[in-house]
């Protein structure tokens, strides 16, 4: 295994565990969790920075307005779908929050043929289709919209969408990302130890370390799948982007014993089968452009 796999690797697996984290701290509300992350996220991306000596970008960044937006925007999705994901993880929602990172690729192909002018393939179509009928199965079967899968799929699909037209690099987006969330996080513990109902300096020395980790726990996954992405192809990441939501799927079954019933896999099945058509079809189209590219150098 090449260094990069034992990158991507490695964040996949710290992502699909990241419910027992989050779980160790259940018994603190989902925005405090969320604050602390947050916080201790930026104090740990500025050393980062610093200790690289990568501040330069920052100073144009704040002069183009447009993409200071695009970061603001960025920003409100991500601490959304972190908000969703550590709330719903707490309420006993993880097998639904696998489904949500289960449906994320197809969130992202949707968006790219809307806002991007992407052009969808045959096999494309047939996965979201397949997918949607998943959707539509469990909502049927259980009277709703399974709201926190597409809440999580679609919110970092946006987010997904609004960095890929960002012209920074991941760590230095996820600086200026926390940067920009940062006081109000603060605002909102400081906020909390006036009302006397603050964690932090009152819950003992395991749940603050725990808090103080947030920052540790949500950057070395960010930084490990950087480093992946930049040594491995699309295709291997395509791929490897499934290890988390398994790994969340089956710490939901086997470890904390959430509901699975027959009806409930049928809606999963679907789903696994749509993931499959288009992680084939994504096989043989780079297959296929690889051909034509290696005929093309032999002429």
């Amino acid at each position: 295994m090449n260094r990069g796999m034992l990158y991507a690797v490695g964040a996949y697996v710290a992502w699909g565990f990241l419910p027992i984290y989050w779980k160790a701290l259940h018994s603190l509300p989902a925005l405090e969790i969320l604050a602390h992350r947050v916080a201790w996220g930026a104090l740990v991306a500025i050393v980062l920075v610093t200790y690289r000596l990568r501040w330069d970008w920052l100073g144009a960044v704040l002069g183009n307005r447009r993409t200071l937006l695009t970061f603001v925007a960025s920003a409100l999705l991500l601490s959304f779908n972190w908000f969703v994901y550590i709330w719903a993880v707490n309420a006993g929602y993880v097998i639904e929050t696998s489904l949500g990172y289960f449906i994320n690729p197809l969130i992202n192909v949707l968006l790219g043929v809307l806002f991007l002018r992407e052009r969808l393939r045959g096999g494309q179509a047939l996965a979201i289709a397949i997918a949607a009928g998943g959707v539509l199965y469990l909502t049927f079967q259980y009277g709703a919209l399974p709201w926190i899968a597409l809440a999580l799929a679609s919110s970092f699909g946006l987010y997904g969408l609004l960095r890929k037209t960002a012209s920074i690099g991941s760590l230095e987006g996820f600086t200026l990302e926390t940067l920009l969330l940062f006081v109000p996080a603060v605002g909102y513990l400081i906020f909390r130890e006036a009302q006397g109902g603050a964690a932090f300096g009152h819950a003992g020395a395991g749940i603050e370390l725990l808090l103080v980790g947030a920052g540790v726990m949500t950057a070395i996954p960010l930084l490990l799948f950087g480093a992946g992405a930049r040594r491995l192809t699309l295709t291997s990441l395509g791929i490897l982007q499934y290890i988390a939501p398994t790994l969340q799927f089956l710490l939901g079954v086997l470890v904390y014993g959430e509901s699975l019933t027959p009806q409930r896999l049928i809606g999963f099945v679907l789903i696994w089968l749509a993931l499959a058509v288009y992680t084939a079809e994504g096989i043989w189209t780079s297959g296929g452009t690889a051909r034509v590219r290696a005929a093309a150098a032999k002429s």
